[in-house]
């Protein structure tokens, strides 16, 4: 029987070669099965077919009584299925354990959201008369008008944005690749920014990248996120800002448009509707206007 050290680094090794998910995905896949590991030798078992689902449950117990919130032992539990699943598939074990053990149950938080006005002052914030703040208005805009994640905005390149027929070309989660309308207003500020700010910022230097810094570097994920809390504070914005809140807003604001479900979860990059189905309270709220609106007896 291989070694749980062996078993561990050849699921890794499957999760970043045939399945092509994040690093900082797995990362936690890995935090987690270093934890369970060290759970089943602290009970005495060295042969990962002695772990059965009472240990699995056991496990789940402790995580809960150590303090980790529901949704954190209900990723970690997805982790030891997903773990499971692989050594039966290479012929390991003939079942798995932790299958039939109930993920915890938590009620969904929904994703904070800001009102269209907010996201607007928060977009007409920078000082456009700087290259800096062209370059961040072109940022800010982007990031709302495709709904994209920071690590996604950072990593756009020149050639990945198509201003004439306006869309960009998105490299989501797991390298998998998308396209996302942008609109007219995202449009013209990149291209403002592509006039008359990037130059400035690269001073001769060639970048592949659309987003630069002063030094003519990529922007990166803590400078972007920094900027955006002085732009927030800025535009008067009380409650904290993050870049995620402004992916959640874009999902929000197009649903409540009318938009349907399906389309937004192409445009986010989700993979199962159901992560897109966080939304679903704005349609909801949305059907029942139009109910109470036109039917007669509503």
């Amino acid at each position: 029987m291989n070694s749980f050290d062996q078993l561990t680094d050849q699921f890794i090794n499957y999760l970043v070669v045939e399945k092509g998910l994040s690093g900082n995905t797995v990362a936690a896949y890995s935090k987690d099965l270093i934890l369970y590991l060290k759970s089943l030798r602290a009970n005495g078992i060295s042969d990962i077919s002695d772990a059965d689902m009472a240990l699995v449950l056991k496990h789940m117990i402790d995580l809960r009584e150590a303090g980790l919130g529901p949704r954190s032992r209900a990723r970690h539990l997805v982790t030891l299925r997903g773990f499971y699943r692989f050594l039966v598939r290479e012929k390991v074990l003939e079942t798995n354990p932790a299958q039939m053990v109930d993920l915890p149950k938590a009620g969904r938080k929904l994703p904070d959201v800001l009102k269209v006005e907010e996201v607007v002052r928060l977009l007409e914030t920078p000082d456009t008369s700087k290259p800096l703040g062209v370059r961040d208005a072109a940022m800010l805009e982007l990031l709302y008008a495709a709904g994209l994640r920071v690590s996604e905005l950072i990593k756009v390149g020149i050639a990945n944005i198509n201003l004439e027929a306006c869309f960009v070309r998105v490299l989501g989660k797991g390298s998998k690749e998308r396209v996302v309308p942008i609109g007219q207003v995202a449009k013209k500020k990149v291209d403002v920014y592509l006039a008359s700010g990037r130059p400035v910022l690269l001073k001769g230097q060639p970048s592949p990248y659309l987003f630069v810094t002063r030094s003519a570097m990529p922007m990166t994920r803590q400078g972007f996120w920094k900027l955006l809390k002085q732009y927030a504070l800025k535009a008067g914005l009380s409650h904290k800002i993050t870049p995620h809140a402004l992916r959640h807003s874009f999902a929000t604001h197009l649903l409540k448009r009318g938009a349907d479900l399906r389309s937004v979860q192409v445009m986010l990059g989700h993979v199962d509707i159901s992560t897109t189905q966080i939304y679903t309270h704005v349609a909801q709220e949305r059907l029942k206007a139009v109910h109470t609106r036109y039917h007669p007896r509503g």
